[in-house]
Order: structure tokens, then sequence, then C-alpha cells
């Protein structure tokens, strides 16, 4: 490990969080999903670099799924037949 990345990682480790190396991380994803989705910050660092921080959303960001069932009930009008082709079959080129 040079200098550099050294330094990079001791600021890094200041934050409190797991440092993990991009082939450990893969071998044991769904460990460290389940960490992240506990609360725990995972840094993934290709030889030993920090290059990804692993962090939950909050269950308050305004990103998360908000829907449920039977919410969209009556806002789709269908209008037509939804078995009939769209263009008539005179105009179809392959039964030409």
């Amino acid at each position: 490990m040079g200098i550099d990345s050294a330094i990079k990682m001791a600021n890094f480790k200041a934050m409190n969080a797991t440092f993990v190396n991009v082939g450990e991380f893969k071998d044991r994803l769904t460990e460290y999903l389940a960490k992240a989705e506990a609360g725990e910050e995972i840094v993934v660092c290709r030889r030993n670099v920090p290059m990804v921080k692993l962090e939950p959303i909050s269950a308050r960001s305004k990103h998360a799924n908000r829907s449920t069932p039977g919410s969209m009930k009556g806002t789709v009008q269908i209008l037509g037949d939804l078995t009939e082709p769209f263009i008539p079959e005179s105009d179809w080129e392959m039964l030409k």
C-alpha cells in the first residue's frame, strides 16, 4: 500500500464504517447488504483504496416506495377492444 492509499484509508476509517475489498464484497454480498440495511456504512475498496460507500436509504426518503394496492383504482379508461389489432389486417405487410 502506497502513502496516498494509506492516507485515504486513514481518512475514511475515521468515519466508523466497515471496509471491505471488492473480492470479499462479491463473495459475501448478501451479508454486507444486510449490514447496510441495518444502518452500518460499508466502504468498498479496490486494492485498499476506498471507492464506494454503501449506506441505507432512509425510510423518509422522497424516493421511498409509497404505493398501496388499489390506490390507482378507477384512473385508467380503456377505449376500444384490446383484442383487436391496432391497424386493419388489410394493411399488414406480412399477410400479402
